[in-house]
């Protein structure tokens, strides 16, 4: 046999217990024995004024007679499964009506639990702390939810301020040096990026771009991008390398920038501008997103078959030199523009990216580039690229 000791329960914070009951007798002697259970309890005389009462006090538990005026208990535990505020409420339904199918309409319209009128304390007891562990448990889940999304929140702002830091690093578009006009677009797959680009100026008639894809997505490659974007400063690489030649930048790189742990590497495209000389200097490594698009409408694709950086330290990256004219255009580009899928899985790739800008011939150059990464978003079918994409174009005035 139970001891008399099951309805003494010790709370620091009573948990507060909404009845809901038209008959007052009934209600009285409930109330009674819960709060000598050490509950704070609250009364409410029919479903509507206990509708009222469970939104003002959002009580830990509701324990709810099933014939009442003006609302019935099915109808009350209806509206509060409807309501997104209340549908996580513990319901008790307290009934005479013990027939499996009357027991399975109450749980199918919103009860949690059944408690017949004719139970024992004992069973009131159990049941009300069943519903008082399942309320505490529902409330955990909860404030761990909330607890969640305040962190979420944090960390999306968190990563837009570091998204407006890294585009704060790339160039502002419009004139570089006398004659030589730059645009350029951007779209991350990500709110971080791990494609960089920007201008080295060394002179108003030298100067070098380049662009850069630090492999992965995310907070990491965005990072690492960002540190390598200071060693291709220029006073930094007049330190480290004391030349302006792009293989030797690249062979420095190399040696700085290791693999990381984890696999991780960069690929670059680095060149250099001659106006002086007219000509155009460029070094490689594991990137093939570049292009020298000529006035007379033919391209060349400024390719080199080496490995990314960090592989082998011991690799030398040379440099390659093309004769430039006024009216040619550089295009630097990452893969995440042309290795777009379509609908069938084929992507849409350099031939088409090279046949597009040729199309397109000697438009304004920002006219050029939207378009170019207009037709990657038609090709692929929706504007959420896959990678990152990046595509810087530098003209030589006529």
């Amino acid at each position: 046999m139970p001891s008399a000791s099951v309805e003494q329960t010790v709370q620091a914070t009573p948990h507060t217990v909404l009845v809901v009951d038209d008959d007052p007798t009934a209600r009285l002697g409930l109330v009674a024995r819960l709060k000598r259970l050490g509950y704070r309890v609250i009364e409410a005389g029919d479903g509507k004024a206990g509708l009222e009462a469970l939104r003002r006090e959002r009580p830990s538990l509701t324990i709810l007679d099933w014939m009442m005026p003006e609302m019935d208990g099915p109808s009350f535990c209806e509206q509060v499964r409807q309501d997104p505020e209340l549908r996580t409420s513990q319901i008790l339904m307290m009934t005479s009506h013990d027939q499996p199918e009357q027991i399975a309409e109450g749980l199918a319209r919103g009860a949690d639990d059944f408690l017949s009128k004719a139970a024992s304390k004992y069973e009131i007891t159990a049941r009300v702390q069943a519903g008082m562990r399942a309320a505490t448990l529902v409330r955990s889940l909860k404030d761990a939810t909330e607890e969640i999304r305040q962190k979420q929140e944090a960390l999306e702002r968190e990563l837009q301020s570091a998204a407006r830091y890294v585009e704060s690093l790339l160039p502002t578009p419009g004139t570089i040096v006398p004659g030589v006009q730059m645009v350029h677009a951007y779209r991350p797959c990500l709110a971080l990026g791990g494609d960089l680009f920007n201008i080295v100026p060394w002179s108003d008639d030298f100067l070098g771009l380049y662009l850069l894809d630090a492999s992965g997505h995310g907070v990491s490659p965005a990072l690492r991008s960002s540190s390598f974007s200071t060693f291709l400063r220029r006073d930094s690489l007049l330190r480290h390398v004391g030349s302006n030649d792009p293989g030797a930048i690249l062979t420095e790189a190399n040696k700085q920038f290791p693999l990381t742990e984890n696999g991780h590497y960069f690929t670059i495209v680095f060149a250099s501008l001659d106006l002086r000389c007219h000509t155009l200097s460029y070094a490689a490594a594991g990137h093939s997103g570049a292009l020298l698009h000529r006035r007379s409408g033919d391209v060349c694709w400024m390719t080199q078959p080496n490995f990314p950086l960090g592989f082998d330290s011991s690799t030398t990256y040379v440099t390659a030199t093309l004769p430039l004219a006024p009216g040619d255009r550089v295009y630097l580009l990452s893969d995440g523009l042309y290795e777009v899928p379509g609908p069938t899985g084929e992507l849409w790739g350099q031939a088409r990216l090279e046949a597009t800008i040729r199309t397109l011939g000697h438009h304004p150059m920002t006219d050029v580039v939207s378009a170019v990464i207009a037709e990657a978003v038609r090709w692929q079918g929706h504007e959420q690229f896959l990678d990152d994409v990046a595509l810087m174009g530098v003209e030589i005035a006529v």
